[in-house]
């Protein structure tokens, strides 16, 4: 499509302005109504931002952690009390979308452009704060929407400010409850002496609503057990005791879901538990109990999803961060799923702008080496892209054949890439035909973020092998784990932590940020520990207490008022340097999609950047705390936008002394028609 034709969107929209042109001018008076009703159509309708990804910083928050804007939706669950969550007024969903909405200008404020967010359909789990048990994937979690603050209203709100939500999406599992559409187990449960408390009646018509707790805090179950055996059990020993729990309760078979004990039809579910994480199980097993894992080689299990998050992207998310996605074969991921979720985005965008939409993947190699212990299948960057052979079309039977065939190929044999890398100092069109549609967070570099130097050579040795490096998205950790598959937020201290920030901003890929990071929120603290543990104690504590106040930002990583608890948080050290680094990495496009090289360059994290696209061309030389020298560079004059120190190269030499840890110097070259940006923001603790 020529960028002068009209997309179907765009010539919609043509007619929607001219016809509420004309009912201005036929209905007098009534100019304010119409047009309003204009723009709330327009907002439902929901559109992405759009632009290069590479060219936003990423927020991960937790929504149900982050901020609470509506108490009327807390819910605690019936662990509220025995996780010690009550004794902390601290419900497990306390934060919300209102929440999230009203704290917009302070992620905006640190800088940054894209907020991912954990999943937002409706969960069914005695503890699903965190959104990963889900139920109802065709509807928003209830506990997390407001009146005046919807999901729809939470992305119009953001997009309005010009920043992008990423929808952290699963496509791997439902809740231990199944999938409602799709299908839901009837368990075993009998209202006897012991289990009376437990189980409601049964209401005809009546549906799961997670809002609707009794006193002990369980939403109605009534709807999914029953003392009789029903109609096309496929369950073994329906009702038969099987044990004592630890409280002293009989345990009953059929009562709790398994994989092996037939309540799931093998078409929709998979029937075991994994036992290798590392072999062909782990991609067609359960994970746990609570995560009742898809058979995602069905068709009818593939339309469900496909479907389901189809909605989203009409609703005008930008991005989809993908639970658990090595637990999916690549072939499924290759056949349905990616060209199912490209196929919308054309349709609803255009071919040009449907590659805007940022999809990166978690595919967990927890690993401290290139190939997860040599095995391809379960590496990170193996699924970045294509089929290089045809399989069966039977999609169990082809996940089989794929996933031998590769193994057997093993790292040796796997496609490279160059396009992360310069040719010597110029930047080369990348080719991203064999692309499979899928990037991917950068699991070598969050395993060896014990410090950053670490990372950084970790992260340089698998790049060849990832179909574009540029587009990884990089943090030192989250809510699952810190670096080295440790249990606790990163404790490294901040001054690491300030080096750490400088590398990631200024090196390939898409820095990303645990909430709370910017003030080393729970240091230390262990991330998750189920409702063993009250959660003020660990990683996934609430944030809010330390946003309360007011704040607005009128730009990325500029604060205009702030006052309160949240300006004594927006005063923190690690704050003043994100936000810098934030407004550097903006003001030069080499730091945000450009290819890079260590060629002729003597340094420990020191690296040139270049992106050429169009009218823009810029090349920066980077060095993180560490001194470097640079040569075989192009002659000119560069600019450090840390310090807006000037030097002026005539036999293609620059060198830089150590600027400290934590402080960097990118010297940017002036081109014509892209002048450097001079020195960018005010000295901080750690740039200056």
């Amino acid at each position: 499509m020529s960028h002068h034709e009209l997309s179907p969107h765009r010539a919609r929209l043509l007619v929607a302005t001219v016809l509420g042109a004309l009912l201005l001018t036929l209905l007098p008076g009534a100019g304010s109504a119409v047009q309003g009703k204009a723009v709330a159509a327009e907002a439902e309708a929901g559109n992405m931002l759009g632009g290069d990804p590479r060219k936003d910083s990423i927020y991960f928050a937790m929504t149900a952690r982050f901020n609470d804007g509506d108490a009327s939706n807390n819910r605690g669950g019936n662990q509220h009390t025995s996780s010690g969550n009550a004794a902390n007024d601290d419900p497990m969903v306390r934060g919300d979308f209102k929440g999230l909405a009203e704290k917009l200008d302070y992620i905006k404020g640190l800088g940054f452009s894209a907020i991912w967010i954990t999943p937002v359909v409706m969960n069914r789990s005695d503890y699903d704060y965190h959104g990963y048990h889900g139920y109802d994937f065709y509807k928003i979690d209830p506990r997390l929407e407001s009146d005046g603050v919807s999901y729809q209203q939470l992305i119009d709100r953001a997009h309005a400010k010009g920043m992008k939500i990423y929808q952290d999406v699963v496509y791997n599992h439902s809740s231990r409850w199944g999938a409602k559409g799709l299908f839901t187990p009837t368990a075993f449960g009998v209202q006897d002496a012991e289990w009376g408390d437990y189980y409601d009646d049964k209401v005809e018509g009546k549906e799961y609503n997670p809002l609707d707790e009794d006193a002990k805090g369980n939403p109605y179950n009534g709807d999914r057990w029953s003392t009789a055996e029903p109609a096309g059990n496929t369950c073994k020993d329906w009702g038969k005791q099987s044990g004592t729990g630890s409280d002293g309760r009989k345990i009953y078979n059929c009562q709790w879901p398994s994989p092996t004990s037939g309540m799931f039809p093998k078409d929709k579910y998979h029937q075991c538990w994994i036992g290798n994480w590392e072999g062909e199980d782990s991609r067609s097993c359960w994970l746990h109990d609570d995560l009742a894992d898809f058979n995602t080689e069905n068709g009818g299990v593939q339309k469900y999803l496909i479907d389901a998050y189809n909605k989203y992207i009409d609703m005008g998310v930008d991005g989809f961060r993908i639970d658990t996605a090595v637990h999916i074969p690549r072939t499924t991921w290759n056949r349905r799923f990616l060209p199912a979720l490209h196929d919308k985005l054309v349709a609803k965008y255009g071919a040009d702008k449907a590659d805007d939409f940022y999809v990166f993947g978690e595919v967990a190699a927890f690993v401290n080496d290139k190939w997860n212990r040599g095995s391809v299948n379960h590496s990170a960057q193996f699924y970045t892209w294509k089929e290089r052979k045809e399989y069966s079309a039977d999609d169990a039977a082809a996940s089989l054949e794929m996933y031998d065939y590769e193994q057997a190929q093993g790292p040796a044999n796997q496609p490279t890439s160059t396009n992360a890398f310069l040719d010597g100092n110029s930047y080369h069109a990348p080719d991203r035909t064999k692309f499979s549609g899928m990037n991917i967070i950068d699991m070598r570099m969050h395993m060896n973020f014990g410090d950053a130097p670490n990372a950084y050579n970790n992260g340089k040795d698998s790049d060849d092998s990832v179909n574009d490096a540029t587009y990884n998205a990089v943090y030192v950790d989250s809510h699952d784990y810190g670096p080295n598959k440790s249990s606790t937020r990163y404790a490294g201290g901040t001054e690491a932590w300030a080096e750490n920030m400088a590398m990631m901003w200024t090196f390939r890929g898409i820095p990303t940020l645990y909430y709370g990071s910017e003030i080393e929120f729970q240091k230390g603290k262990q991330l998750d520990c189920g409702p063993k543990c009250p959660l003020a104690t660990t990683g996934r504590a609430y944030y809010g207490d330390h946003l309360e106040g007011t704040v607005t930002a009128s730009d990325f990583g500029t604060v205009d008022s702030a006052s309160g608890e949240v300006a004594k948080t927006l005063d923190q050290p690690l704050v003043k340097h994100v936000q810098r680094l934030n407004r550097i990495r903006r003001a030069v496009p080499a730091l945000q999609s450009g290819q890079y090289s260590t060629e002729g360059i003597n340094g420990q994290m020191a690296y040139k950047r270049r992106y050429t696209s169009g009218s823009v061309d810029s090349f920066a030389l980077v060095t993180v705390s560490g001194a470097a020298s640079y040569s075989g560079i192009p002659n000119g004059t560069y600019t450090d936008a840390v310090t807006g120190d000037k030097k002026t190269v005539s036999d293609g030499k620059l060198s830089v002394a150590a600027p400290g840890k934590g402080n960097l110097r990118a010297y940017v070259l002036d081109l014509p028609g892209n002048p450097a940006p001079g020195k960018v923001g005010a000295d901080g603790p750690y740039l200056k």
